[in-house]
């Protein structure tokens, strides 16, 4: 069996997809996408694709290598994200090849359903309790929110009670049974991150996520003893080399995103190396079917997993939402705020190859805004 061909689309509203084939006509579908670059990394999968077509694709791990490392400059998110893509194809393959799910090829499962956390903004919250009322009606037990939107370099008194004022009302809403994560984007200084997370430990938050950007991962040790708030970070690390600085820093959660981190391969070593230092597992994933499908394989075999991101309803998913380009559905149901585990070979979902050529005709060229502060300085987003 040798891969023949390699195909990407663009699909709305901000995803990449690749299609890997073998000449005996396995399919394997693949997530490799930069939000916002999504052109970039399609690009750079059509340079890795001259690689691998013609080669056996059941040599995952030694294709991984080659990837990522056979070239004399490596990493960063384009490349990692394109491996990304290209890994989750070629598990695909190999559980349909072998006739198993993913999770099984990765040792077997440790859990039978996974905890899965909805989204609720935040960075507007007037329509809080609404939404998250919303998200326990439908059976969740766990929200994410934004702590706020753009925020001055020392956040103003005004800036920091409204934070805790918009977790105070998650809170109320979900009562000491259900959890609250807070998501700071990285849009707080260290100062800023550090004097909100003391007013934020008596709500009980699940984590903080991304307290400071990731350039100034070298400040988290300060954050992490300066508080009781499990601190979470990893979207924007792409790699175990890159995770390691800040599980040394002592944070509690790793947040690798399957379509960033070099993918199913890479991802299950971040997992197991994160198990050294006490941290849990909370993939990151606000992106499509096939992202979604890879992070669960993961979870599923992974002990030391916590909650999974989903992005079914998420205020990016306009044009197209998480079940748009699925044939069944049904993998995605959630009961009582959990994914069950599945048994279909590969990464368990089949994919609507029609309606995913025909988005591909009109594509996208979605962009993420750019901030900026009161006297036109750039802010993060």
């Amino acid at each position: 069996m040798k891969i023949a061909r390699i195909e990407t689309f663009l699909v709305p509203p901000r995803w990449l997809f690749c299609r890997v084939e073998t000449d005996d006509g396995v399919v394997g579908w693949g997530e490799p996408v930069v939000e916002g670059r999504a052109e970039i990394v399609r690009t750079a999968v059509d340079v890795l694709a001259e690689y691998l077509v013609g080669r056996d694709p059941l040599r995952i791990q030694d294709h991984w290598q080659v990837l990522t490392k056979g070239g004399f400059y490596r990493g960063g998110p384009v490349l990692s994200s394109a491996v990304a893509g290209l890994d989750q194809a070629l598990w695909d393959i190999a559980g349909k090849t072998y006739g198993a799910p993913v999770h099984a090829l990765l040792g077997g499962p440790v859990r039978d359903r996974v905890r899965v956390y909805a989204w609720v903004g935040g960075d507007e919250p007037a329509q809080l309790t609404e939404q998250i009322e919303a998200q326990v009606e439908a059976g969740f037990s766990a929200v994410k929110m934004n702590a706020a939107g753009a925020t001055s370099p020392v956040a103003t008194a005004a800036e920091t009670a409204a934070v805790i004022a918009r977790v105070a009302t998650a809170r109320d809403v979900l009562g000491p049974d259900r959890d609250v994560a807070v998501d700071f984007h990285g849009r707080f200084t260290a100062a800023s991150a550090r004097r909100v997370l003391a007013e934020l430990a008596p709500l009980h938050p699940l984590f903080a996520e991304e307290p400071v950007v990731p350039e100034q991962s070298h400040l988290l040790p300060g954050l992490v003893t300066a508080t009781p708030v499990p601190i979470a970070t990893g979207e924007r690390l792409y790699s175990r080399g890159e995770f390691l600085p800040v599980l040394t820093a002592g944070i509690a959660v790793a947040q690798p995103d399957l379509s960033h981190a070099g993918g199913i391969s890479e991802v299950q070593r971040i997992a197991s190396l994160a198990e050294t230092y006490g941290a849990q597992l909370a993939p990151h994933c606000p992106l499509g079917p096939i992202a979604l499908a890879a992070s669960l394989q993961i979870a599923f075999a992974t002990p030391n997993f916590l909650i999974q991101e989903q992005s079914r309803g998420i205020h990016y998913n306009k044009e197209a939402d998480l079940l748009s380009y699925l044939v069944d559905p049904e993998p995605f149901r959630f009961e009582a705020g959990h994914a069950r585990r599945g048994t279909a070979p590969g990464l368990g979902i089949t994919i609507d190859e029609a309606a995913v050529r025909a988005a591909d005709r009109t594509g996208h060229a979605w962009r993420n805004p750019v901030w900026r502060h009161a006297d036109g300085s750039f802010a993060e987003w």
